[in-house]
């Protein structure tokens, strides 16, 4: 099957029809000349075949008198095509006319306004990666599901592919006898047909076409119900799926799925909007979809060892409450167009790690929410961006908005609003806004009314806009002046880039000691209130969206109160100090000194964030070669200690009783050792324990050493090694190996590992997306990343054939480590004509370029400060 971004490169320009001209052509919403009521479809789906077939049968509104009408179906052999007008049916002409595929519906007659049903028999073939009716063999069977999110419906059913138009479904699936066969709404029931059965299925709520979903094949399943609640006083259905080889991982799934469905309709006052809840494991979903009652994850999210680690956990109750949340908030009540899939996200992204955190506050889920928002932060502080709610024109551009600024920043946004109004007022606003729009679509602007008429406060809708409507982030800087201490506000901008000003509405909370103190700065400058004593907080939890800047003795109070602050002020801390020294005016003896400080830091992601800011440097070659041998004492004389007082048995169940968070430091700190450090002593215990791994003793090593011994392992041997691993892997049934496995030898940072990858290596066994993670594996190492770069320019059409546009727009990320102004200008010269001409990830491809010449500026500027810094600190 052609993806969308393979069609692109296939096609730059859309192919028009019947004498129109592409400017005719609709690039985005389609005409108001028809709108969908109702779908009846009827698909049988036999997962080991190349094709599925169908019958679909459409009840439209025609809004005007018409010939032809638009709407979509990408790559579908369409045999049968009619229009039934009160007793008559006639043929008509389906026929695609631009690659993203939109297509022009032909009644070969004038119809004037009223009630149509069309009607299609067709055929398509199966996807190999998560875009559309996809296909994958695990083991020795086949499975399928979809992934419609955001235009790929229209490459599994003739429809009107727009979040707009929500509409009832009736669904049938017909396939082989003792396969399971699930969409969104219950099953009613089953019959022969011949030698397949088919399948019936309630019909839907209204829904878009994206949040449909089909998932057929021979799985595993446990049942299960979410008990009844306060909203609820019946139980909800609950089923775990997942291929055969990952039968053994459903209980965690099974245990935790209701109490998340609990806390969210506890949030929302609301039951869950829909008849039951299906948990779907895939083996190649590059993250979670939200299709209504039947959500569909990665395997390594959803399915759990009892094992697991917290790291997976914590990812678990994330993104399922992410998810199960957008039941609610997305699907209950949908974007009207996809320039309001901002909020849909956002919101989930905040929900997501709100609720995660009330399923098991023991995980420390919460932090990692304002951790993403400074990573976001560093993407938005470019040039090349664009605000979170953006106006959305083109098919093309709809999967840019799916990205760190959506999701990292537009949960920041929202939990800082949320923070502001208070946590009931903000939950009234949402409770209102899912009432006036309940199986309905609504607009940001509708959801920022919703809040502002819960909060009775105007200016809750200036604050949210500032910040929505336009891109960069704020830095205010504090300075006292004559006993009094101002703040002022600017947009933040790396040394040597010049950004266009901007002034925010900045909810801004600061604590001074024990006191807090919270108001809406919405001009350049103005006095602020800091009546406690001790350090200044600027960023009071960690919460706020922006980044700050103080006076040098401010500074260095903060820094020694580092070791006690909560999570979110010590990320904040962080944050703030490191993008101080990016603009120029920092001190890399102050970064020093906030490594060592923030190393006493209990948290497990403040503790190490400092040291891998550092490794970062290192891989950016900001450090000399004379300097290197301080940097690698710098991390062990920080980190030993810590490594010491934790202690390291890396053997399954070692820490099983051990609070989560000290699990997750003991690893990262591990991590840094083994890894930056080059301790020879932990990588030496790392390497005993997975050997005997490999040799068959399962218990010798707990899964979250698992990737980082393995790397230890490859660095330690030969071609040869590599490549036994390599088979090991891909002929294993344990995904969690498989997939250590091979980032262990694609992240090794050898060139003759990685020429036999790019060259030699036999990857008929390789799943599409395991070979474009190969890919980003070596380009995410300085030593293979030129490797990656050259052998990526030579490929680049057949590797974006089969990625699926979600992962083919990953594609310019895998270089943003880059710092040189040469592989920039490579880059620029052989992959923007190619991006050029599919028309799609301009975005990101600019973010990456002005990522490269960012940091090769830096590099010029910086680096001799941070060696120098590093080798007084040893003197």
């Amino acid at each position: 099957m052609r993806t969308i971004f393979a069609a692109l490169c296939a096609a730059a320009l859309p192919f028009a029809a019947h004498g129109e001209t592409a400017d005719e052509v609709p690039t985005g919403k389609l005409p108001d000349t028809a709108a969908p009521t109702a779908y009846r479809l009827d698909l049988t789906v036999l997962p080991a075949q190349d094709r599925f077939s169908g019958h679909a049968e459409i009840d439209v509104d025609l809004k005007e008198a018409a010939s032809m009408i638009y709407m979509h179906g990408r790559d579908l052999k369409v045999t049968r095509a009619t229009a039934t007008v009160g007793s008559e049916t006639f043929p008509v002409t389906l026929k695609q006319i631009t690659p993203l595929g939109l297509d022009r519906l032909e009644f070969g007659r004038m119809l004037q306004p009223g009630k149509i049903t069309l009607s299609f028999d067709y055929s398509a073939p199966f996807g190999s990666g998560a875009a559309g009716l996809y296909h994958v063999k695990v083991g020795d069977e086949w499975y399928s599901w979809t992934q419609f999110e955001s235009i790929d419906a229209r490459a599994a059913f003739p429809s009107f592919d727009e979040p707009g138009f929500k509409t009832p479904f009736t669904v049938n699936l017909t396939t082989r006898p003792g396969y399971v066969a699930l969409s969104n709404a219950p099953e009613t029931g089953k019959a022969k047909v011949g030698d397949l059965v088919k399948h019936n299925f309630r019909t839907t709520k209204p829904l878009p076409t994206y949040l449909m979903a089909f998932v057929v094949g021979p799985f595993a399943t446990v049942e299960t119900t979410a008990e009844p609640t306060p909203q609820r006083s019946d139980p909800l259905p609950v089923r775990i799926v997942a291929t055969q080889q990952q039968a053994g991982k459903l209980a965690f799934a099974r245990e935790n799925t209701g109490p998340i469905v609990a806390l969210l309709e506890k949030y929302f006052g609301e039951r869950f909007p829909f008849g039951k809840l299906d948990q779907i494991g895939s083996p190649i979903m590059p993250g979670a979809m939200e299709n209504a009652g039947a959500d569909i994850y990665g395997d390594g999210i959803l399915l759990l060892e009892p094992n697991a680690t917290a790291a997976q956990k914590q990812s678990f109750g994330m993104v399922v409450s992410h998810e199960l949340s957008h039941q609610w908030f997305g699907d209950l009540v949908t974007p009207a167009w996809w320039d309001d899939i901002w909020l849909n996200e956002s919101f989930a992204n905040w929900m997501g790690y709100r609720i995660g955190n009330e399923w098991r506050p023991d995980l420390n889920i919460g932090t990692n929410a304002i951790e993403e928002a400074f990573e976001a932060m560093d993407i938005d502080a470019l040039k090349a961006g664009r605000p979170i709610h953006q106006k959305i024109t083109r098919d093309a551009d709809i999967n840019s908005a799916f990205d760190s600024i959506t999701y990292g920043k537009g949960g920041q946004v929202v939990a800082m609003i949320a923070a502001y109004m208070g946590d009931a007022e903000f939950q009234k606003g949402v409770r209102l806004h899912l009432k006036r729009h309940a199986y309905g679509n609504a607009t940001t602007e509708e959801f920022f009314q919703s809040l502002a008429d819960a909060a009775q406060d105007p200016r809750v809708l200036s604050a949210m806009k500032s910040f929505v409507d336009q891109q960069g982030v704020p830095v205010v800087t504090f300075h006292h002046a004559n006993g009094k201490l101002m703040a002022s506000q600017k947009r933040y901008s790396y040394l040597g880039t010049q950004v266009a000003p901007e002034t925010w509405s900045i909810p801004l909370c600061i604590r001074h000691g024990e006191e807090r103190n919270c108001t809406l700065m919405d001009k350049r400058q103005t006095l602020v209130r800091a009546p406690g004593t001790g350090a200044i907080m600027p960023n009071a939890g960690g919460t706020g969206y922006y980044r700050f800047d103080l006076d040098p003795a401010d500074w260095d109070a903060l820094i020694a109160a580092a070791p006690k602050l909560v999570p979110g002020e010590a990320l904040a801390l962080t944050d703030s100090l490191w993008a101080d020294f990016y603009a120029g005016s920092g001190s890399a003896e102050r970064l020093i000194a906030l490594t060592h400080a923030m190393a006493a830091n209990p948290d497990s992601n403040a503790a190490v964030d400092n040291g891998n800011r550092l490794v970062e440097l290192a891989g950016h070659g900001m450090i000399s070669d004379a300097a290197m041998p301080a940097y690698r004492r710098l991390l062990i004389d920080t980190y030993a200690p810590l490594y010491e007082k934790l202690g390291f048995d890396p053997a399954d169940g070692a820490y099983a009783d051990e609070n989560p968070d000290t699990q997750e430091l003991r690893r990262a700190v591990v991590g840094l050792m083994a890894g930056a450090a080059q301790d020879e002593e932990v990588q030496a215990r790392l390497a005993e324990a997975t050997n005997a791994y490999l040799a068959g003793n399962a218990e010798a090593l707990a899964p979250g050493y698992l990737r980082r011994g393995l790397g230890v392992l490859v660095e330690r041997n030969d071609l040869d090694f590599a490549k036994s691993l390599a088979d090991k892997a891909l002929s294993s049934d344990d995904s969690e190996f498989r997939e250590a496995a091979l980032a262990a030898i694609g992240g090794s940072g050898k060139a003759d590992i990685g020429r036999w990858l790019l060259e030699d290596f036999d990857d008929a066994r390789l799943r599409k997306t395991e070979k474009l993670d190969l890919i980003g594996d070596l380009a995410g190492n300085g030593d293979t990343r030129k490797l990656a770069a050259d052998y990526m320019i030579a490929h680049f059409d057949r590797i974006a054939k089969d990625a699926g546009i979600f992962a083919a727009l990953r594609i310019p990320a895998f270089f943003s480590g880059s710092c040189s102004v040469a592989q920039a200008d490579a880059l620029e010269q052989a992959l923007r004509p190619k991006f050029e001409a599919a028309g799609v990830g301009m975005l990101g491809f600019d973010r990456t370029i002005e990522k490269i010449r960012t940091c090769a500026r830096l590099k010029t500027a910086l680096s001799g400060d941070v060696s120098k810094a590093l080798l007084r600190g040893t003197g």
